[in-house]
């Protein structure tokens, strides 16, 4: 075979192996995923903003007892464990300006804490702040963690939020300001520190 026989074979090989590729590929593929996940405009999120820092404080109280208790157990500890390791509650606890439960009410945790550690009471908390005063009236702050519930500061992650806190991002700090061992009942201090735009 000629030198130029071989070159027009390959050159004819080549062309139908383009072809072919060009021919299977689905019209999804060429569209690079656009129906399903596409970038946007950070400006149409108002993410154009200059990002804030801001600092809350108010205190979370878990009423376990009463006509009209915040905090439910919905699982009981499978066994006798020490630290109730198994145990839910859901909660619909107050959040107010001071440490009394009849100061100005500033939101409610929603949201549940699971007793998640076999050898200390460590809680894994899922929770969101909804807010109720001011300009946070319908906003949340969203924490996920854990929270080991005998240490003097347990800090939690802020994992995010809505309203005024859409992609906010930072940390909470609880400490107990009081415990009540007959009832159960709890007055958590809460210091979040929260970037938000």
């Amino acid at each position: 075979m000629s030198s130029q026989h071989f070159l027009t074979l390959f050159f004819f090989l080549l062309l139908s192996c383009t072809t072919l590729t060009s021919s299977t590929s689905s019209p999804s593929q060429n569209k690079d995923t656009f129906d399903f996940a596409r970038p946007i405009d950070r400006k149409l999120l108002g993410l154009n903003k200059k990002e804030k820092l801001s600092h809350f404080k108010f205190y979370w109280h878990d009423i376990l007892n009463g006509k009209n208790p915040s905090s439910v157990q919905i699982l009981s500890p499978s066994n006798n464990s020490s630290t109730y390791f198994g145990s839910i509650n859901m909660i619909d606890n107050p959040l107010t300006l001071r440490p009394e439960l009849s100061s100005k009410l500033v939101g409610k945790a929603q949201g549940f804490y699971a007793s998640a550690s076999q050898a200390e009471f460590g809680l894994l908390m899922a929770m969101n702040f909804a807010f109720v005063e001011g300009k946070y009236n319908g906003s949340t702050i969203t924490i996920l963690g854990r929270n080991p519930a005998m240490h003097k500061v347990r800090e939690m992650p802020v994992v995010g939020g809505s309203g005024l806190f859409r992609f906010a991002r930072g940390y909470a700090q609880a400490s107990t300001y009081s415990f009540d061992m007959k009832s159960g009942n709890a007055c958590v201090e809460y210091n979040v520190y929260v970037f938000h735009y």
